[in-house]
């Protein structure tokens, strides 16, 4: 459309010219009426009269012409949005001013078939003008249908009106394939489509983003609208009017003809499978921008796809380079995302009706693989034999830690307490004795696992990291080890040396998320993982004739919240240790002679825990869990199978439900338990015990893929918890002693600590205060005949547990008075 005329054009005139040059149909200038700024008709261009309102929005760098190659993939898209908009409302994608569409069904449909043979291909290389051809013909075919219905119900002043609601519409495209590895994004990728999968780590905050600026010229005041390509300010070269020769422009940005719109930037972690991980390297990241209706559809922690452009910045846009860098041609390369797929919530969609479960493929070959699996007799004892199985016995940890993977039902019902479905695991014991191989195999074992490290963690790598940009000065959330695990297990080794991060841990093993106060920012984080743990006793060997928590120097507030604690020691036993030595010389030599040691390890492994705890518990479990082991047929699962048997599990056993046998099990259990612990000191027994025996009776199920757990379920988890339960609570000579909790004191020394107790109390009244040195209480602690050697200890086992409270250098505060 030409702006020429030789008489001159008048002012209103020029201003409705400008208004059909640069404007689209969603905001309205104060400058003319609505009705006078829709031109219903064909538009006049360089090219010819154009039939396409929006052409300028999506093509503003071409000119129309009616024989180009534009114009012909626009019909050959209009055909394949006509059969689009027969099973989804209009309404719907004119509100949203986006249409997602399935790259498989648009590479099948006919007309698109024909165009594009090779339509992938194709999508890749010139992604953009493909993209907007979808875009117009979209935004072209809802303006012909609102035409149609107001000529027939409506005036043409309301017609006007709605034609002046169409937004432009922006096309989403999901399931691209393949997906791209991070790696793999380099120099030759600049200005494809690529889709990737990955974790969020870091999400800025919502921004508003200038896709239009509007210019007055300073000489004429005469106004026009610059779309700003690739979202960069630029200003206007010379001003519209053919009698002006301004050069000199005011952006008005609060103009109408302004537009905003809504601009976010996520940075994307790759998430690699076993097979693919790089030892010795950090993972790669990406930076991803989010516009329109993207911004704000996920959160740090999120596994997400993402479809897009690649794209490049260089210093001038706002990345900071170095000084070298700036004299070079040093670019970034970044993506544009065109569509989000989030796996955010158990049964929640992402943004455009996508499920969290569509993220997980499984191939004809892996559920052919997963079938056979579930064909075996016993698949329980198959799964535990083949998790970690270089570590021979400990048949009783690697059950618990394999119902830990499978998990229990989440309960999400808004109008109920939500009571998590993750179970907590704590592996306490000497050094030596292959925890942290278990942790690892573990962690490789689900899509989000997570090992880290206790003595190389703080508090907010394992929580949330706010960060500031130092281009924006905005700050950001970063996401730590917990909320990266959201919906997996996160395995901490060394937990004994984290001291000072177990608070951290509280909220996030109990309500399962994690709530954050800093720099203003006030929110909370989802963090449903399980979490499983490692710890090395204090003095390097665990002593019995202490409890869990003097062991560790760990409060009982965290300890309660661990579903199970084993308890590994390391025993000498002449035969057994032969045979593990000549395991690990076997490791090296020959798969021959280290299948054979693996049976005779097995049989005496067995033989000692049935010779040490048959007497007290019945092991009907633990012995046929050992005998499968040692079965000449035994053929463990591999690793990827056993992968994808567990993540296909978590997907399709969404809730499993109890019988009421299995239920009295339970409760007979329970009261069991309660009954035999209940004392005037302690309750070791509370009704944590009783969810954590529903969340692993759930999860033995699920092994199964039965939807109503039995008795015998029940019955095998009880033994579980036996196990546990035996090596918790007995003492230096075996026997149990029900009446010592995880967090109190040995029973040997139990009595020496109430007298210790009562005698703070009389000289706090004596001498009317609570206030006590340590050299008060060692004087105090001899008078009853407790050894100076012990004295420290007992001090810091009270502060522990309450009893007193430190209040300086060498000064604590009774709370008993």
């Amino acid at each position: 459309m030409s702006n020429s005329n030789k008489t001159g054009p008048s002012k209103s005139n020029k201003k409705k010219n400008n208004w059909f040059k640069h404007r689209n149909f969603t905001n309205s200038p104060v400058l003319v009426s609505r009705a006078q700024q829709i031109n219903v008709g064909p538009e006049a261009t360089a090219g010819g009269f154009c039939p396409y309102k929006a052409w300028n929005h999506y093509f503003p760098l071409d000119e129309y012409s009616p024989t180009s190659d534009i114009v012909e993939s626009i019909n050959v898209f209009d055909k394949f949005v006509k059969d689009y908009f027969t099973t989804h409302d209009m309404n719907e994608i004119a509100t949203r001013a986006c249409i997602v569409i399935d790259c498989k069904n648009l590479a099948a449909h006919v007309s698109v078939k024909t165009k594009y043979p090779n339509f992938v291909a194709n999508l890749r290389e010139t992604p953009e003008r493909i993209i907007n051809c979808i875009g117009l013909a979209t935004h072209q075919y809802i303006i012909r249908q609102y035409q149609q219905l107001a000529s027939k119900e409506q005036t043409r002043t309301q017609m006007l009106e709605a034609l002046a609601d169409v937004p432009v519409i922006r096309a989403r495209l999901y399931n691209f394939e393949p997906l791209t590895a991070l790696k793999h994004l380099k120099a030759k990728t600049f200005g494809q489509f690529v889709a990737i999968r990955g974790t969020l780590v870091k999400v800025s905050h919502v921004k508003p983003l200038c896709t239009t600026m509007a210019f007055r010229c300073t000489m004429c005041e005469q106004l026009q609208a610059i779309l700003l390509i690739d979202n960069k300010y630029s200003t206007p070269t010379k001003c519209v009017s053919s009698s002006c020769r301004g050069r000199s422009f005011e952006p008005l940005r609060s103009h109408p003809l302004t537009e905003i719109t809504d601009f976010q930037v996520v940075k994307l972690q790759e998430s690699v499978s076993e097979e693919q991980r790089e030892t010795g390297r950090m993972p790669r990241t990406v930076e991803v921008e989010l516009s329109r209706d993207l911004a704000d559809t996920a959160s740090p922690g999120d596994v997400v796809t993402i479809t897009g452009v690649v794209k490049v910045k260089k210093s001038e846009d706002g990345v900071h380079f170095s000084n070298k860098a700036k004299n070079k041609c040093m670019f970034l390369l970044h993506i544009e995302g065109n569509h989000v797929s989030n796996s955010r919530g158990n049964t929640l969609t992402d943004c455009r009706g996508n499920s969290a479960d569509e993220l997980l493929d499984f191939s004809a070959r892996d559920l052919a693989g997963i079938e056979e699996i579930r064909k075996q007799d016993d698949i329980f004892s198959l799964l535990v034999a083949s998790l970690c199985p270089t570590i021979f016995g400990q048949d009783m940890v690697k059950a618990g830690m394999l119902l830990c993977l499978f998990g229990g039902n989440q309960n999400s019902d808004e109008d109920r307490i939500p009571v998590r479905g993750n179970s907590h695991i704590l592996l306490v014991g000497d050094p030596g004795l292959g925890k942290s191989q278990l942790l690892q195999a573990v962690s490789r074992l689900v899509p989000r696992g997570v090992y880290i490290c206790g003595n190389a963690s703080s508090n907010s790598g394992l929580t949330v990291t706010l960060t500031r940009d130092s281009g924006t000065g905005d700050t950001g959330l970063e996401a730590g080890a917990l909320v990266l695990a959201d919906q997996g297990v996160c395995c901490i080794d060394e937990f004994d040396k984290m001291t000072n991060q177990h608070q951290a841990l509280l909220e996030a093993m109990e309500q399962q998320n994690i709530s954050i106060a800093k720099a203003g920012i006030v929110c909370s984080m989802p963090a449903r993982c399980s979490i499983i743990a490692a710890a090395n006793p204090v003095g390097g060997h665990y002593n019995k004739s202490k409890t869990v928590s003097e062991n560790l120097k760990m409060g009982g507030a965290l300890l309660s919240r661990f579903d199970l604690v084993y308890i590994l020691l390391d025993t000498p036993d002449e035969k057994r240790d032969k045979l593990l030595s000549d395991h690990v010389m076997a490791m090296h030599t020959g798969r021959k002679k280290k299948e054979s040691l693996v049976k005779q390890l097995a049989a005496a492994s067995s033989r000692e825990n049935i010779s040490m705890i048959a007497v007290v518990l019945h092991q009907a479990m633990h012995d046929r869990l050992s005998k499968y082991a040692r079965k000449d047929d035994c053929d463990p699962v591999p690793y990827s199978l056993l992968w994808k048997y567990i993540a296909y599990a978590r997907k399709t056993m969404k809730q499993v439900n109890l019988s009421p046998e299995a239920c009295q099990v339970l409760k007979e259990f329970y009261l069991e338990l309660r009954k035999k612990g209940y004392t005037a000191d302690s309750t070791p027994i509370t009704t944590r015990q009783l969810e954590s025996l529903r969340r692993l009776t759930e999860a033995r199920c699920k092994v199964e893929f039965r939807e109503v757990a039995s008795a015998e379920d029940a019955r095998e988890v009880v033994e579980i918890m036996q196990h546990c339960l035996y090596e918790t609570f007995a003492d230096e000579t075996n026997s149990l002693q029900f009446e010592r909790s995880f967090h109190g004191t040995g029973v040997s020394k139990r009595g020496k600590v109430k007298k210790l107790i009562a005698l703070l109390n009389r000289e706090a009244s004596y001498k009317s205060s609570n206030l006590f040195s340590t050299s008060d209480i060692r004087a105090l602690a001899q008078k009853i005949g407790i050894e100076a050697t012990f004295v420290s200890e007992q001090i810091e086992v009270l502060n522990n547990q309450g009893f007193l409270i430190k209040t300086g250098s060498s000064m604590y505060k009774l709370q008993t008075m």
